[in-house]
């Protein structure tokens, strides 16, 4: 099931993502979730926490599905 995210700015960085998907709760465990299993960002293996996702993008979780990043508004 793919759930849809909005956004109100140009992109989100990944690790803001995850927060803002209630994927995860803190940065510290974006960083060791990220460095240890990491997503597919558009079926791509992604670790950088830092990585920009503009709308249209999907974003991969083991466990907790795929998201979508959709621009607010």
């Amino acid at each position: 099931m793919e759930e849809k995210i909005a956004i109100s700015t140009e992109y989100i960085p990944l690790g803001q993502f995850l927060k803002l998907a209630n994927i995860l709760d803190s940065g510290g465990m974006v960083k060791s979730f990220l460095q240890e299993q990491g997503v597919l960002v558009n079926g791509e293996e992604e670790h950088r926490r830092g990585r920009k996702l503009y709308p249209g993008d999907a974003v991969e979780v083991e466990g907790a599905g795929t998201f979508i990043v959709e621009k607010q508004g």
